[in-house]
C-alpha cells in the first residue's frame, strides 16, 4: 500500500505530553471538590467561570422567564430538531427488547433492559453555546426512561446560555445548573452545591471533561470519552475542493486542537486543497480557532485505491468520517470503525452535529475501534434472570455443575448444587 502524507499534525509524543498535563490537572481539581465539595465548586465557577450566582440551580420561573425571552423562531427550530432526534431515538429504544427462552424443560433464562435511574447531561459552553449536546443527551436519556435528568451547562462570558437552557428544559431536564467544567462533572459525581450524586455522567466536552469522566468512571457510569471533535473527509476526483475545505473547516473550528484529516485518492486534491483551506480562512469568522487546528492538527494523505482508502480510514478510526465518492455506500459496506458516517454531498457533518437526528455525542481518540456513540442503549442496563421451575432440571443442572465446581475446587459452589441434587433428583428405580 502506497500512503504519502502531504501534510501531517503534531506527533504522538506532543499529544501525549499534552494529555499528561490535562490528567494532572483534573486530577487536582478532582480531589480538591471530593474533599471540600462545595467551598471548592464555588471558587472554581469564580476563577474559571467568573460565576458565583445566589444558587447554580435555576429555578421554574427563571426557565419560564428565559423561554419568553427567546424568539419563538429559535423555539420552533429546536422543537424540530429534538423531534427528528426524539423519533430517531424511539426507533432505536423499540430495537431493545426484553427476552425469555426456554432452554431446557422448566429452565427459562431472560434479559430486562432497565434505564438507569439518574443521570447527569453534561452540555459544554464557553465559546459557543452547544445548544445541540441537550437534545443528544437530555432528550435522549428521557426516551431512554431514564427519571431523573440532571443537566449542567456553563454561563458565557457571565450570562445564561438561554437558547441552551430552552433546549435542556424542552428535552426533559429534571434540574438544569449552570455550572462548567470539570467541576461540574465533580459535583454530579460527588454530590455538592444542592446536586444529588447521579449514576451517570454523559455529554461531549474539551480535553478536561473527557479527562474528568475518564477519572470519575467507576464512582460513575460514563457514556465514553469523547474529546475534542474530529473529522476525516474521504474523497475521490469526484469531489469538489471547495466543499471538501469548508468541511474540514466546518468541524475544525471547534477548537485549536481538533483534528482535521482529509484522505484522497485524487493528486489534484491533494495538492490544492491547502490553497483553498487559505482562502476560506480569509473570510471564515471562526479562522483563529479553525486555522489553528489546521495548522497544529490538519493531515493531507495521498492514497492510489479505493481499498487503500477503507483501509487507511479504519486505522485512523475518526469520530466523523465524511465521505465524498463516486459509491459512498462502498464505505458503509467495508469500513468498520467511525463514530458517524456522512455520506455523500448532500449530507455532512454539520447536520449530524445539530438537527438530523443521529447523535453527535461520539467516540475520539481511536476509540470507535471498540465502541460507538450515545445512544438510548447507553442509558440502558441488559440485565440477566433466570428460574427453573422443574425439579428434574434442577437436579440435571446441579450435577453438571457439581463436577465443574469441582475442578475448580470451588466446595462452597459445589455444595449449593449437590444440595439441589439430592434435594431433586429422583430416585433411580431398583432393578
Amino acid at each position: 500500500m502506497t500512503v504519502t502524507y502531504l501534510k501531517r499534525g503534531k506527533s504522538v509524543d506532543e499529544k501525549i505530553e499534552a494529555d499528561a498535563k490535562v490528567q494532572e490537572t483534573v486530577k487536582r481539581i478532582l480531589e480538591d471538590i471530593r474533599t471540600r465539595k462545595d467551598e471548592a465548586v464555588w471558587e472554581l465557577s469564580a476563577k474559571f467561570d467568573n460565576w458565583r450566582p445566589a444558587s447554580f440551580r435555576l429555578s421554574a420561573e427563571q426557565i419560564a422567564t428565559i423561554l419568553k425571552s427567546l424568539p419563538q423562531q429559535v423555539i420552533d427550530d429546536i422543537q424540530f430538531a429534538q423531534t427528528q432526534v426524539a423519533n430517531f431515538a424511539r426507533a432505536q429504544r423499540a430495537a431493545l427488547q426484553d427476552i425469555e427462552v426456554e432452554t431446557l424443560p422448566g429452565v427459562f433464562l431472560g434479559h430486562k433492559n432497565i434505564a438507569v435511574s439518574s443521570v447527569g447531561c453534561y452540555v459544554p459552553g464557553g465559546r459557543y453555546p452547544m445548544v445541540a449536546s441537550a437534545h443528544m443527551s437530555v432528550l435522549t436519556a428521557k426516551v431512554a426512561g431514564v427519571k431523573r435528568v440532571v443537566a449542567c451547562t456553563p454561563p458565557i462570558n457571565g450570562e445564561l446560555p438561554a437558547a441552551t437552557i430552552a433546549a435542556m428544559h424542552m428535552g426533559g431536564a429534571d434540574e438544569i445548573y449552570i455550572l462548567g467544567g470539570v467541576q461540574a462533572l465533580a459535583a454530579m459525581a460527588y454530590g455538592a452545591v444542592g446536586i444529588a450524586p447521579v449514576d451517570m455522567i454523559v455529554g461531549p466536552g474539551n480535553a478536561y471533561v473527557a479527562e474528568a469522566k475518564r477519572q470519575l468512571f467507576g464512582l460513575v457510569g460514563i457514556d465514553l470519552l469523547a474529546g475534542p471533535t474530529e473529522v476525516l473527509v474521504i474523497a475521490d476526483d469526484s469531489a469538489d475542493v471547495e466543499m471538501c475545505a469548508t468541511d474540514l473547516l466546518g468541524q475544525a473550528e471547534h477548537g485549536p486542537t481538533s483534528p482535521a484529516v482529509f484522505l484522497t485518492t485524487s493528486r489534484q486534491l491533494a495538492e490544492t486543497i491547502e490553497v483553498e483551506i487559505a482562502r476560506q480562512l480569509e473570510v471564515l469568522p471562526t479562522a483563529d480557532l479553525a486555522g489553528a487546528a489546521w495548522r497544529d492538527y490538519g493531515e493531507v494523505i495521498l492514497v492510489d485505491t479505493q481499498d487503500e482508502l477503507v483501509q487507511v480510514a479504519d486505522e485512523i478510526a475518526s469520530e466523523h468520517v465524511e465521505v465524498l465518492t463516486k459509491d459512498p455506500r462502498y464505505f458503509l459496506t467495508h469500513m468498520t470503525n467511525y463514530g458517524a458516517l456522512f455520506l455523500g454531498p448532500e449530507t455532512n457533518v454539520a447536520y449530524g452535529d445539530k438537527v438530523i437526528g443521529t447523535n453527535h455525542t461520539l467516540p475520539t481518540k481511536k476509540a470507535a475501534r471498540y465502541t460507538g456513540g450515545l445512544w438510548v442503549g447507553k442509558f440502558i442496563k441488559t440485565v440477566t434472570y433466570q428460574r427453573i421451575t422443574n425439579t428434574d432440571s434442577s437436579a440435571l443442572i446441579g450435577e453438571y455443575g457439581s463436577r465443574l465446581c469441582a475442578i475448580e475446587s470451588f466446595s462452597g459452589h459445589k455444595e449449593q448444587c449437590d444440595l439441589r441434587v439430592r434435594r431433586y433428583k429422583k430416585a433411580e428405580p431398583a432393578r
